[in-house]
């Protein structure tokens, strides 16, 4: 069975999804509730399991048919691609559980779509192939664009389909480029790309880099990196926040998508293809960084902030994989565990305090209170704490490490300001958002307040759950730091790398 480890992550959310579409889970919305939330923690034990075993043994993997790469498809499991396989099961069990409170009663098939999306989430995460990378991000686009009319109405329906839209032509070019990029190298195995692309000689270089270049397209569309961001805070900002809470890691995966491929196949060991995407990469990261600053600034509402701040967070963490160094790389690992779960935290209390403001909702503007100020209000400073990088909680840490990882590179003069005005704007939207949110009103009703729901135990549990990863992350913060810098070190080893998967498998 330990050997199978690597591809129950996918397996078992396919399995699950079958499972809650067929009597009696289709049926009944309580079995499908506890069917869902048992595959959901199993696929969170498993991952877990699995980031143990590849911790303790190295890289695992997993030839499909016993065909070994670059022949066959292959999964890889390595520390990198492990750590986000967990942060997605987590991210998913949270969501489940809080759903079972009553988001899951507005549409039959939602517990089916989130098993669906982190099936494709893992998969993106686990494969060692850049098409199958293709066919995982359209198994999650296809859940992705479900799961956005979960309960819609007009304003969902009209993001929903810029969202569409716009993913449908970011396909047709990753399309393209795979094409291109196969018919100069034959393989669109990641390791076996990294091996061939050092070789090209003459026009080969430059049709592999159009074909590079194409991806870079595409996989900025996937991250939200400007000027392909304008689609997140309106798709996001629209959707039930229980969705826009899992959407948190989809971003991620067009950022490990750039990680992977410009460390890997166009890397330190790519010859004259070598970081050919860090200029883009580097204006563009500094660009969305500002942007995303601007965005949290203006925001209305609580949701759209929260959006807003996830363009930020994409901003500094492809900033980082500019750098191409481990150090960075590093605190880039930290940094997206952080912003993940506090991003997902922060969709889910902005549901929590729309449904106690009624009509008010989560617009940061003076009015109505919410009913559990003292519940609530205490999520949202820790939430706070966590974003603007404030000790002692695990932003401060990311913070830290982000600087002190662009310490001695050319480019610290310019990200460093950049980095910390960002984190003063942050500080004074959020501090804006608490006072509307939690202090200023305009009048108390006590019978409105009355009439508002409680928040359910199971919405506090998954909250709960997220926000505690933040001080977890310090109070762990020697092993977890350890675990980040190995899993740098691993990915930049690129030679070690390619000999894992070539000569890896069962």
């Amino acid at each position: 069975m330990i050997e199978h480890l690597a591809v129950l992550p996918i397996l078992l959310p396919m399995l699950a999804a079958v499972i809650l579409l067929l009597p009696p889970c289709g049926k009944s919305l309580f079995m499908r509730r506890i069917a869902s939330a048992i595959m959901a923690v199993i696929t969170l034990v498993v991952s877990i399991v699995l980031l143990v075993q590849v911790t303790n043994n190295g890289i695992s993997v997993y030839a499909i048919g016993n065909w070994s790469a670059p022949f066959g498809i292959v999964l890889v499991a390595d520390l990198l691609s492990v750590l986000l396989v967990s942060l997605t099961s987590l991210l998913g069990v949270a969501v489940v559980i809080y759903s079972i409170a009553g988001d899951d009663k507005k549409g039959n098939f939602f517990h089916p779509l989130v098993h669906f999306l982190i099936l494709g989430v893992n998969g993106a995460f686990l494969t060692g192939d850049l098409f199958n990378v293709f066919v995982f991000f359209e198994v999650l686009l296809i859940a992705s664009y479900s799961l956005l009319m979960h309960a819609g109405d007009k304003h969902s329906t009209r993001a929903a389909l810029q969202y569409v839209i716009l993913n449908l032509v970011g396909s047709s070019v990753f399309l393209i480029g795979l094409g291109i990029l196969y018919g100069v190298l034959g393989t669109l195995n990641i390791a076996d790309m990294a091996q061939k692309v050092p070789q090209l000689q003459g026009d080969d270089i430059y049709i592999a880099k159009a074909g590079g270049l194409l991806l870079l397209v595409v996989f900025a569309l996937k991250a939200a990196l400007l000027p392909l961001h304008l689609w997140l805070a309106n798709t996001y900002s629209n959707a039930k926040p229980v969705v826009a809470a899992l959407f948190a890691i989809m971003t991620k995966v067009g950022v490990y998508a750039m990680l992977r491929v410009y460390t890997v196949v166009f890397g330190d060991e790519a010859g004259e293809l070598a970081h050919m995407a860090q200029p883009w990469l580097w204006g563009l990261a500094i660009a969305t960084i500002i942007v995303g600053a601007i965005g949290v600034l203006a925001a209305q509402d609580l949701r759209k902030l929260t959006s807003n701040l996830v363009i930020v967070s994409v901003g500094t963490l492809v900033a980082l994989i500019s750098l191409q160094n481990e150090e960075a790389t590093a605190a880039l690992l930290y940094y997206l565990v952080h912003s993940t779960v506090v991003t997902a935290a922060l969709f889910l209390l902005s549901d929590l305090i729309s449904l106690q403001r009624g009509k008010v909702a989560d617009r940061l503007t003076a009015g109505r209170g919410v009913k559990q100020p003292f519940l609530l209000g205490t999520c949202f400073i820790i939430a706070t704490l966590s974003v603007i990088g404030m000790p002692p909680l695990s932003g401060f840490i990311g913070k830290i490490w982000i600087l002190k990882s662009t310490l001695n590179s050319g480019q610290a003069m310019f990200f460093w300001p950049v980095y910390l005005l960002t984190s003063l704007a942050l500080l004074v939207a959020m501090s804006r958002a608490g006072a509307s949110l939690f202090w200023e009103r305009r009048h108390k009703n006590s019978n409105e307040l009355n009439d508002a729901p409680n928040a359910h135990p199971l919405h506090i549990i998954a909250i709960i759950s997220l926000l505690a990863c933040s001080p977890l992350l310090v109070i762990f913060a020697q092993p977890i730091s350890d675990y980040m810098q190995n899993a740098a070190h691993q990915l930049h080893d690129i030679s070690g790398g390619i000999k894992a998967v070539i000569k890896g498998g069962l």
